[in-house]
């Protein structure tokens, strides 16, 4: 019997073995054994209830910093549609799912006069990956405007965590493993909406000048190193002084334009790209002294 076949009754949609490049931006990766598409918050918690702990649920977003491994992935793969995707604001507020591209939460508190959230235009992802990554750019972070997010964790149980359980630090969260976020809520301050839409201009210039966005790419690759060692250097400086820039493996490059991106030039596989990471952290610590760590997720099997 085939792990499809196991599955509890749902409102939306199990499909088996479906190819998971498409869905990154990345363009690489393995199948998903079964790939789930809930109907909605409660379809969602209905599953998660009635799944057995031994199958394996990952969830996925827009995979826009995330490698999938050629193997796929084994278990069920979650992925959040439209009912997730809401967005809504009241007063000087946010409410945002967990599918709603982050440019897209920072247009709609741009039009109710809400500021704060305009870092959001530069970030190529989904709320729920902010949440889970405290997702930043340009000095402002996800910890900066959250209020609270919404959870589902692995018995289906809805968990509302307020900021100060998240333990946000650079990049990452000490939330579990097995929640699932599907909603957030924001506070921003009040400013006019021409004001907003002109930083997020300028914040969407500024990326399109330094970054391959172009490209076949997963956003930063490496988060940037702790400063002492590095002598105040980003990933990009000691990556560029290493010789990284423009370095290839297989398929895969780290860009010329931002030599902390990867680009999959065309045919690069998920081992090409994790190959080449790997070469860029000793490449770094042999010439640079200096520890690089990743930012893109690795999930999935090795092929």
């Amino acid at each position: 019997m085939s792990l499809i076949d196991t599955l509890p009754p749902v409102r939306g949609k199990f499909s088996a073995d479906v190819p998971l490049a498409p869905y990154t931006w990345l363009r690489v990766g393995g199948p998903a054994e079964v790939l789930f598409m809930p109907k909605d918050e409660a379809d969602l918690a209905h599953f998660l209830s009635s799944t057995p702990d031994e199958i394996p649920v990952t969830i996925l977003g827009v995979a826009s910093n995330t490698i999938i491994r050629d193997g796929g992935i084994k278990g069920v793969v979650v992925r959040l549609g439209p009912a997730f995707g809401k967005v809504s604001t009241d007063g000087l507020t946010v409410r945002a799912g967990a599918s709603a591209l982050d440019n897209r939460v920072a247009k709609e508190a741009a039009k109710a006069g809400i500021a704060g959230l305009e870092f959001y235009a530069g970030i190529p992802g989904t709320i729920g990956g902010a949440l889970r990554m405290n997702a930043g750019c340009y000095g402002t972070e996800t910890k900066d405007v959250l209020v609270e997010a919404i959870a589902l964790d692995r018995t289906g149980r809805r968990q509302v965590m307020p900021l100060s359980e998240l333990g946000y630090s650079y990049r990452q969260s000490k939330a579990p493993d097995d929640l699932i976020f599907v909603e957030a809520v924001f506070k921003g301050t009040a400013d006019e909406p021409a004001a907003i839409t002109a930083r997020m201009a300028d914040i969407t210039s500024r990326r399109e000048e330094s970054q391959p966005i172009r490209e076949k790419t997963g956003g930063s690759t490496f988060k940037n190193p702790n400063q002492v060692q590095s002598g105040g250097r980003g990933a990009w400086q000691v990556i560029d002084a290493a010789g990284g820039r423009g370095f290839k493996v297989g398929g895969a490059q780290m860009s010329e334009k931002h030599c902390n991106f990867m680009i999959n030039t065309g045919e690069a596989t998920a081992a090409d790209l994790e190959a080449l990471g790997e070469t860029m952290i000793a490449k770094v610590k042999e010439t640079q002294g200096v520890d690089l760590e990743w930012e893109v997720k690795r999930i999935g099997e090795r092929a």
